[in-house]
């Protein structure tokens, strides 16, 4: 990283979840292995020079204020946000239950309200369940898939110089263009997903180019993990989502 100031990595991890009294917002199950996501996040990250904060069973007011006090802090080379929750299509939950819009977290870091953050590239990871489908696996061709807009209808707020790289669930796939409103697995012990970015980010991985890095990652959780019991056979695709407009290099050091 070129500049003294170091970047900055915010984690917000939701693990349980409480019904505000009165309130109509969704019943959601505690999610097991996230701390054990965090604890080690944070040590990769923190290791390889990063300034990392970590939030755990936080409400959308507080998720807003957080990113309101990162305007007010110096930043380095990138700004990295890490969301391990539960979610749907476009969305995540809070401790609450309540649903917050991927499009309001962009909003949230965009120019007009952090000015400190223009110009920075800002990389996503999101970590949640997309819906409750298991899909049974289809394979495409790339260039004839049918795109479903909505399914990524949230890109479009995406402000200038972000990345986002999402978790998604499909059953042994090699290439889908359709992956919106399926689960995602969640681990006692961590998730795949997770596991294996640190993994990357521990090794000579950390060195490449980000969409180098981004692309292994994939290759990885799609041919490496695969669910067992009940819903067994199963395998997750990572996919992201980026429009930076040059090569980086955010964890080499």
């Amino acid at each position: 990283m070129s500049r003294t100031t170091k970047s900055r990595a915010v984690m917000i991890a939701i693990t349980e979840f409480h019904n505000r009294p009165g309130a109509s917002s969704t019943t959601l199950e505690a999610r097991k292995g996230v701390k054990h996501d965090m604890k080690r996040l944070h040590k990769v990250l923190s290791k390889l020079g990063f300034e990392v904060s970590l939030h755990t069973d936080v409400s959308r007011s507080e998720i807003r204020e957080i990113y309101q006090k990162e305007n007010r802090k110096p930043q380095g080379d990138c700004f990295i946000s890490i969301f391990s929750s539960h979610g749907e299509e476009g969305i995540i939950y809070d401790f609450y239950g309540e649903p917050v819009m991927l499009r309001d977290l962009y909003d949230w870091i965009s120019p007009h309200n952090t000015p400190s953050l223009s110009g920075i590239p800002k990389l996503f990871f999101i970590q949640a369940c997309r819906g409750s489908q298991l899909d049974e696996g289809t394979v495409v061709e790339t260039d004839s898939a049918p795109v479903n807009i909505s399914a990524f209808s949230h890109i479009d707020f995406l402000p200038r110089d972000t990345m986002v790289m999402l978790r998604l669930l499909i059953s042994l796939i090699v290439v889908s263009l359709y992956v919106s409103g399926y689960a995602a697995f969640n681990n006692p012990s961590g998730s795949f997903f997770l596991k294996t970015l640190c993994d990357l980010l521990s090794g000579s991985e950390k060195d490449l180019e980000l969409t180098q890095l981004l692309t292994r990652l994939a290759y990885w959780v799609a041919y490496n993990f695969e669910s067992n019991g009940r819903n067994g056979g199963y395998k997750e695709m990572p996919c992201f989502i980026t429009n930076l407009t040059r090569e980086l290099y955010p964890f080499r050091r």
